[in-house]
């Protein structure tokens, strides 16, 4: 049995009002720096050179010291402010006042390192740091809510012996001549140590400051919410997709790398933020409450994306971003619910996407025809599931490892077949290397959707019209997704997931099930890959690989699946989301943009391995002994019940 001590104490022994003022004077401090010079020079990305005009980075120091000023006041009872946070905990201070600290430290070290040193800070930079340091300092001394003791966990000792290397790497490599051919080997050779050795220390700080924070978490009842009539909840409802659409179309459109890493920052601790202060929580159930008015809310968020655009400079990542979520979610039908390894999935979206260029009218096509929108679309997703019942007949009566080396082979005798079937080396079907360019745009109802149209005023262009097609799609998804995980059919898929064999022995016959979720997986891929084809234009075979720079792969699928939550439906379509946006946010690390990422993704499985949204029963198989937490000393055993 488990069971886990709680208690209300400061990390830092300081009277109750002292730490308040200090986390309030930090906080502001950190907010009016927005309004401050950071930089003398404009060079800095985000010109942050001009004194009450905030631009770029400035407005994450802002929003973080605002969030952090409200949660603070909030905790406190001031009234007016007490619906932020209905959970009383000051550990929502805490995680609000480090992502103030973490922009501030993060703008400060691009600075310094893009211009040449601190010499570069202006006031404001100064005030940013002083002011997210002390607001740190402050929240420590609130009374938090801490486990009472927690063993401090030390990395395999052998990984240490990277952080001496990795300096000696650095020097050796820039004491070579530029013009010696092993130069540029050496450099990323020394850089990958360098990343490598700082992701070992970052996560032994991470060991560290668990160890010496000792954070947890104390169930308490949230405060009753003041009764609101109906259109109001309504109403609340709507503005918090609306804060969600900006908040997410900030992201999209950040226009250089550093700013949209401070927003990943941001971001990463605003949100535990938010769910520590009890907020969350009673947005879950509000939306809950009014589940058809959540629904409409989220799908008009999405669809007036476009119309906050001026060009479709960021429509077409979103557009992306839908196709890839879009497949992603299929295939969680086939990891998170069936519990089956497919690494060659990005397959299916293939195949969809070859089916509809060869019928689209396309002059590359041997087959001379132009199917009209709906039938080039079911084309797509029917030929998809032939080819998923059609793989997965023979080789689902594999399991585990054997059937993810069987499918990984999939997706490469598919790359291959395409390559070869170029009138040379077997029959003129796709071109070989070559695809099948000059795919026509789609036209449904008349709407020719690569001609901007003017809709309530606002031009729309291509992208935008197939962002709009695209979410229909993935809304067609969702809904397919979320019926058959409710029903019986999912119900043994997760049965199956979970054990096989004593599936089996209640009666559900796993290979025909295992089947289905094949074919049905095949085929939302093909329904996103018939879209995919129209939208690129052209459809050539190195799209569709094993792993690549930038999605969509199977590789990066399978993660998105992985890092945002098997069986959930939101969580691929975050980590879908991130996974799309990081890869081409981090083009300014140039040689170092996949190692970066590679250290990122190591992290954040390490911190989160159940995904960034997961369901009820991963979240307990993988954080068993702290969940719940216990609000007295009473020794409580921990069950899966109810999971």
């Amino acid at each position: 049995m488990t069971t886990t001590h709680t208690e209300t104490t400061p990390v830092i022994p300081l009277p109750a009002r002292a730490a308040a003022a200090a986390t309030g004077l930090g906080a502001l401090a950190t907010a009016a720096s927005a309004a401050m010079s950071w930089t003398w020079t404009s060079e800095f990305p985000g010109d942050l050179t001009y004194y009450g005009s905030p631009a770029g980075l400035q407005w994450l120091a802002l929003a973080a010291g605002l969030l952090t000023l409200v949660l603070l006041l909030a905790g406190q009872g001031v009234p007016g402010l007490r619906w932020a946070a209905p959970a009383r905990s000051n550990n929502a201070v805490l995680y609000a006042a480090t992502g103030a600290l973490a922009v501030a430290v993060y703008a400060v070290a691009s600075i310094s390192a893009e211009l040449g040193g601190l010499a570069n800070l202006e006031p404001g930079g100064w005030v940013l740091t002083a002011g997210g340091l002390i607001a740190v300092l402050g929240a420590l001394g609130l009374p938090l809510d801490r486990r009472t003791a927690v063993p401090l966990r030390i990395l395999d000792k052998r990984l240490f012996l990277l952080v001496p290397v990795a300096p000696a790497a650095w020097f050796g490599a820039h004491a070579i001549p530029e013009d010696k051919p092993v130069a540029p080997v050496m450099t990323a050779l020394a850089g990958g140590l360098a990343i490598a050795a700082g992701a070992v220390l970052l996560l032994q700080l991470g060991h560290l400051a668990n160890s010496g924070l000792r954070l947890g978490r104390i169930d308490r009842p949230l405060t009753a919410p003041r009764a609101l009539p109906s259109w109001a909840e309504v109403l609340l409802i709507v503005l918090v997709f609306g804060l969600g659409l900006f908040a997410i179309t900030f992201g999209i459109d950040t226009e250089y790398g550093e700013l949209f890493t401070g927003y990943l920052l941001f971001v990463a601790l605003a949100v535990p933020a938010l769910a520590k202060s009890g907020l969350l929580a009673r947005l879950r159930a509000l939306t809950v409450k009014h589940r058809p008015v959540t629904t409409g809310a989220a799908f008009a968020a999405a669809a007036s994306f476009p119309f906050t655009q001026t060009s479709d400079q960021y429509t077409s990542v979103a557009t992306n971003i839908l196709i890839f979520a879009t497949v992603a979610l299929g295939l969680n039908i086939v990891v998170g619910l069936a519990g089956l390894l497919d690494l060659g999935y990005v397959a299916f979206l293939g195949v969809g996407a070859y089916a509809a260029a060869l019928v689209s009218g396309s002059p590359a096509s041997p087959i001379h025809v132009q199917f009209p929108f709906w039938a080039a679309m079911l084309t797509g997703a029917v030929v998809s599931m032939v080819f998923g019942v059609l793989i997965g007949a023979p080789t689902l009566r594999l399991r585990g490892d054997y059937l993810a080396i069987v499918t990984l082979g999939f997706g490469e005798i598919f790359r291959i077949t395409m390559l070869n079937l170029n009138g040379t080396t077997g029959p003129k079907v796709t071109n070989g290397s070559n695809g099948i360019p000059r795919i026509p745009d789609l036209q449904i109802f008349g709407f020719d959707l690569g001609n901007p149209h003017t809709v309530l005023g606002v031009e729309l262009g291509r992208f935008s019209n197939y962002y709009l097609l695209m979410l229909l799609v993935t809304a067609l998804v969702v809904l397919v997704f979320a019926r058959v995980g409710n029903s019986r059919i999912g119900r043994a898929w997760v049965a199956i997931r979970e054990d096989e064999t004593a599936a089996e022995a209640m009666g559900i016959n796993g290979f025909r099930l295992k089947l289905l979720a094949f074919a049905l997986g095949a085929l939302l891929a093909g329904l996103a890959g018939t879209v995919q084809a129209h939208v690129s234009y052209t459809v050539t075979p190195d799209q569709y690989t094993f792993a690549e720079a930038l999605p969509p792969n199977s590789a990066f699928l399978l993660a998105a699946v992985i890092l945002g939550g098997m069986g959930t439906i939101s969580g691929p379509l975050a980590g879908a989301t991130l996974l799309f946006l990081i890869p081409k946010k981090l083009e300014f690390l140039a040689d170092y943009q996949l190692l970066a990422f590679g250290a990122a993704l190591i992290v954040l499985m390490r911190v989160r391995p159940e995904g960034l949204i997961p369901n009820r029963r991963r979240q307990l198989e993988f954080h068993e002994a702290a969940v719940p937490a216990q609000a007295t000393d009473e020794p409580t055993a921990l069950t899966k019940a109810g999971a």
